[in-house]
């Protein structure tokens, strides 16, 4: 009998695109795991990261990053957390669970999400035609993330730099979200 390694494909095959100055691109080789915990362990977890990644726990609504730039924390509710780190194997909670141990419950995220950037000087009239928050700095600095739907479709959303945003939308409709975006950038450019 052959032993076969389970390979991660991307939902979009490493789509890129880019449209006058705006580009369009699937973000690949991310793991995204999902971190909850009950309100008495958020103290021992927040020791943790402070020890292992020299940042704090984010509030829902923000995200805090890594010392060294490479590990994000999103804020997407109370009492859970998205980790994002590069990751190309098929165990992304060990990575996690040796620096934070039993602090919290870890859930693998990465094969059930598509994961876009877009960024560009036009990124903010792009999505203000399909999203219904205010994405404004006014509301929506860089570091902020939200939880919304773009064209029916669920989506978390982060503002990574002032004309950049990172989406992570279910796999299922990888294709669907994928097409709004594209459909925006088109009647906006």
């Amino acid at each position: 009998m052959l032993k076969q390694t389970p390979k991660a494909t991307s939902p979009l095959g490493g789509y890129s695109k880019k449209f006058a100055d705006v580009t369009l691109a699937e973000v690949v080789g991310t793991a995204i795991v999902s971190v909850a915990f009950p309100f008495d362990s958020v103290a021992a977890l927040q020791d943790k990261v402070t020890k292992a990644y020299s940042t704090s726990l984010p509030a829902s609504g923000n995200s805090t990053i890594s010392k060294d730039g490479l590990v994000r924390f999103l804020g997407v509710q109370s009492n859970q957390i998205f980790v994002l780190f590069d990751f190309d194997g098929v165990n992304a909670v060990s990575v996690l669970a040796k620096h934070l141990g039993n602090s919290g419950y870890y859930t693998d995220q990465s094969d059930s999400w598509v994961a876009l950037r877009l960024s560009g000087p036009k990124a903010l009239a792009i999505l203000e035609r399909i999203c219904p928050l205010d994405l404004s700095t006014d509301f929506f600095d860089p570091g902020s993330v939200a939880r919304t739907a773009m064209e029916h479709l669920s989506t978390i959303v982060l503002r990574e730099h002032l004309e950049t945003f990172f989406f992570m939308s279910p796999r299922s409709s990888a294709r669907s979200f994928l097409h709004a975006l594209e459909t925006s950038i088109a009647n906006t450019l």
